[in-house]
């Protein structure tokens, strides 16, 4: 009689089910368990009879029929062994509590809804955490775990399956997820959330589940809070900003390199992007290994409010880290091994706007003193002139007078031993009614100003370059063993000036046509690191990188003013001297037309307007470094290193420097090697033995260029004429170099270019452009030397300015390149890696190491920039044919 019931009642639950799920009675809404709950029923099981309502377990209910039959009592227990003989899934309700971990088994064939209740604050946020493990070792699918909160739904399978490059695959049976606290309104509201599993395996899955509270989910400022994290259990915290607060700096640090990880700043919302697919959808975020910083401002989250995110990739290659295997077969699944990292997070607050004045204070003030101090100077220099100025009208002799013989030019010489910037053209202005006390007046005045109007006269260049005779008297007189400045100085003065204010021009036009394009492309980088939030483009000191409207790192942009303001002091020092030079070439003076360097201020206009671009394309270069953009950085570096060269030779080889045209073609090739060099040097062979052979070809080329003085032609007899000239010095007779000094310099530099060369072929370094300005830095600084010692050895004098110019130069560059080399970063290695280099700041809270970078070379840019001004003026009435040339 017990089983014939138990077969209807089968029956009878097997129609129903089918009924009702056709009808949608299966399916709870969250309004009816939120009204089971206020009455008081809980832990029930849920059935598809009694109407879709709930029954306490162990009690039998009743069904009535559609046809009106008798009411069937049976109890649930009975009902749920019967189910699955009718392929209905049961669906089994539980209430849970917090921090307590449940063992529990799921099928195709049953549904658990695990359901918790906890107070949610309006002051006070409490974070909870969802973590699953699977027991099951092979499981015929994956378990479904769905939580439903009040407004926000997340759901995870396990194994947790994540992909990784190139469609790798790894598994995690445990898995660990924050849940998103939805906001109230309420003082205090009890709220309830559901934990739904579920899966297609018919075997039993067995899994275990626990649901606990997360201690200091809201972090406090200028605490320390550590926590570990695997790419399926991330982590993310709530942080709110303090009263008086507007910008904190949020520093996430590790003792670990990898596993890599990534920290993200998220606004407050559902769902909180937490897994490593999906971090980069929304907020700032950096990778790290070590280190990540990110500065956060208050007015970017209206709600005062953020999470910080904190993921661990699947794989390392993002952070440097090695490639794993490719997969054998397409599906296969890779074991992870062990990718758990401990962490620590610390938010803390960021300087306030006092600290951007006094920054801003500080470089303005660091600056503009240079320019109270050259005012200064030119104020002493006048009044020191003016004192000589009156000591000669009241001598009471003079060598037209008394018919003494005229003063030795190194006897008048020594009144400029204490010279300023200005002092060379301070002595012709103000002794203009003096004449004849110049050693180099051995022309009459007649002579003197017949040659002047000669200058003045509508000629080219070309017209003296090109007769037959002028041409052999410079082969004879270019290939003198002892050249003088006469020698070399010898074309039309305005003629001359013009060619080398082409300089001028054409780097102003450069400037212009380079830096509109480069602030145009800065502003885009700037704009897609605003709007994507990827930190990676950009290569900052995270550390002590203080934003200011979109600028992500002002500080390192404002550093670079020093080059502005000092470019545009260099030209106005330079322009004073060109005017008191055309002054005194007005008036006849013989010491502005006979004695001394001849004075062509065009390079020197080009090498000020180049400092001043450097430090516009040094600031661009900084609104978002990386390695596409070095070159914007570079560019005028090499510039400026080719014009200082130029200078220095164009001093005693006025007639034979190159032109700007030819000068700056030759910077373009520079230029367009560093671009390849960047793109495709890094690791290449072929690209680098090309290289090298192309910079030992050149430094051959120039080499003979400077020991011939241009007088030698490159044609097809060059290799008879080599094989003659070894045969004739070198075989038939032993005979030395007939230019020693020359020869010196230029095996000197052939050996320092050589080892350069060997060096970059055998080393590949990966930052092309630094090398090639190593490079360029060497063959100047050897130079230099060389002109120092010349300058000595020919028993020529520094005067006290260009010594002390000097000095202080060469202590300024010390100590600049100590801080050059500290290295807070480095576009050579990932995102990630770079930022282990990253250091706080250490000036004023404002200003790091390349800040002071950018200070002190600039001030050492300006202070070479002098040395060459200056270095020659105890030469200013010597006459040209005693200044030798080296």
């Amino acid at each position: 009689m017990l089983f014939a019931h138990v077969y209807a009642v089968s029956r009878y639950a097997c129609a129903m089910t089918s009924r009702d799920a056709a009808s949608g009675q299966y399916q709870q809404t969250t309004g009816e368990r939120a009204d089971r709950h206020r009455h008081g029923r809980t832990g029930s099981r849920f059935h598809p009879f009694n109407g879709g309502r709930l029954a306490p377990p162990g009690f039998c209910f009743s069904s009535q029929a559609d046809d009106g039959s008798r009411m069937l009592r049976f109890c649930p227990v009975l009902l749920v062994l019967m189910l699955p003989a009718c392929g209905a899934s049961v669906v089994i309700q539980r209430d849970a509590q917090f921090d307590v971990t449940y063992d529990d088994t799921v099928t195709s064939d049953n549904q658990t809804i695990y359901s918790y209740n906890h107070t949610v604050s309006r002051n006070k946020t409490e974070g909870v955490r969802v973590s699953v493990e699977l027991l099951s070792e092979s499981a015929q699918s994956p378990v479904l775990f769905v939580v439903r909160q009040k407004q926000a739904v997340l759901s995870f399978q396990v194994p947790l399956i994540l992909r990784g490059l190139y469609q790798r695959k790894y598994q995690y049976t445990q898995v660990g997820r924050t849940l998103c606290q939805p906001p109230t309104k309420a003082e205090a509201e009890t709220q309830f959330f559901y934990v739904d599993v579920s899966t297609l395996s018919s075997a039993g899955v067995h899994y275990q589940l626990r649901v606990s509270r997360v201690d200091s989910f809201t972090l406090q400022t200028d605490k320390k809070f550590s926590f570990n994290a695997t790419p399926s259990q991330p982590q993310f915290f709530k942080y709110m900003f303090p009263d008086g607060v507007d910008t904190v700096i949020v520093k996430v640090n590790s003792q670990k390199n990898f596993p890599c990880s990534v920290m993200s700043i998220q606004d407050i919302q559902c769902p909180v992007y937490d897994l490593d697919n999906n971090v980069a959808f929304i907020g700032m975020y950096q990778t790290m290994t070590t280190t990540a910083a990110i500065t956060v401002q208050r007015k970017d989250f209206p709600s005062n409010s953020f999470y910080v995110v904190v993921v661990v990739k699947t794989e390392d290659e993002a952070c440097g880290g090695p490639l794993r295997f490719y997969p054998l077969l397409p599906d296969q699944l890779l074991d992870p091994g062990n990718r758990s990292k401990t962490l620590d997070v610390i938010v803390s607050p960021a300087i306030n706007s006092e600290v951007y004045v006094m920054g801003m204070l500080f470089c303005l003030g660091i600056f503009l003193s240079f320019y109270l101090l050259t005012f200064l100077v030119a104020c002493v220099e006048n009044k020191r002139m003016n004192r000589k100025r009156e000591g000669l009208l009241n001598a009471d002799t003079s060598p037209a007078e008394t018919g003494k013989a005229s003063v030795s030019p190194y006897e008048y010489g020594s009144f400029a031993d204490n010279g300023s910037t200005l002092s060379s053209e301070a002595v012709t202005d103000s002794l203009a009614s003096t004449d004849g006390n110049c050693g180099c007046m051995d022309r009459s005045l007649e002579s003197v100003a017949r040659s002047r109007q000669e200058s003045l006269s509508s000629v080219e260049e070309d017209d003296y370059d090109t007769l037959v005779d002028i041409d052999s008297d410079k082969n004879i007189v270019r290939t003198k063993k002892f050249l003088c400045v006469s020698d070399l100085a010898r074309k039309d003065k305005r003629i001359l000036s013009k060619k080398y204010q082409i300089y001028f021009w054409n780097i102003a036009t450069i400037a212009v046509f380079y830096a509109l394009p480069v602030i145009q492309l800065v502003i885009t980088y700037q704009t897609v690191v605003n709007v994507t939030g990827n930190q990676d483009i950009c290569y900052y000191n995270f550390l002590c990188a203080h934003p200011l409207g979109a600028l992500s790192s002002f500080n390192n942009i404002l550093s670079n003013l020093g080059y502005v303001l000092l470019g545009l002091l260099f030209l106005l020092i330079v322009l004073q001297r060109d005017i008191l030079h055309n002054r005194a070439l007005e008036r006849n003076e013989s010491t502005a037309l006979e004695c001394g360097i001849p004075k062509h201020f065009g390079l020197y206009y080009a090498m000020g307007t180049a400092l001043m671009m450097e430090g516009l394309l040094s600031a661009c270069y900084h609104v978002c470094p990386n390695y596409t953009n070095f070159q914007f950085d570079t560019s005028f570096m090499y510039m400026i290193a080719g014009l200082c060269m130029l200078k220095l030779y164009q001093k005693r080889h006025p007639d034979i420097n190159a032109s700007a045209y030819s000068a700056y073609a030759c910077l373009a090739a520079v230029i367009f090697f560093s671009v390849l060099g960047v793109v495709f040097g890094k690791g290449n062979t072929v690209f680098w033995i090309v290289f090298s052979v192309i910079h030992i070809l050149a430094t051959l080329l120039l080499s003979t260029q400077l020991y011939y003085m241009g007088r030698w032609r490159l044609d097809s007899g060059i290799l008879r004429r080599m094989l003659n000239v070894i045969y004739t010095d070198c075989i038939r007779q032993c005979s030395g170099p007939m230019y020693i000094d020359r020869m010196v310099l230029l095996v000197m530099g052939n050996i320092v270019n050589w080892s350069l060369a060997a060096y970059g072929l055998i080393k590949r370094p990966n930052d092309f452009a630094s090398y090639l300005l190593a490079i360029a830095i060497c063959n100047l600084l050897l130079y230099f030397a060389f002109y120092i010692i010349m300058k000595l050895r020919s028993g020529e004098r520094i005067q006290c300015l260009a010594l002390v110019c000097i000095l202080f130069t060469a202590v300024v560059w010390g100590f600049a390149l100590f801080f050059f080399f500290q290295g807070l970063s480095t576009w050579q290695k990932t995102p990630a890696e770079s930022r282990e280099h990253n250091r706080e700041c250490i000036l004023l809270s404002f200003f790091d190491d390349h800040d002071i970078w950018h200070f002190l070379s600039s001030i050492a840019m300006f202070g070479s920039f002098l040395v060459l001004l200056t270095m020659d003026d105890d030469l200013d009435t010597v006459q040209r044919d005693k200044i030798y040339v080296f």
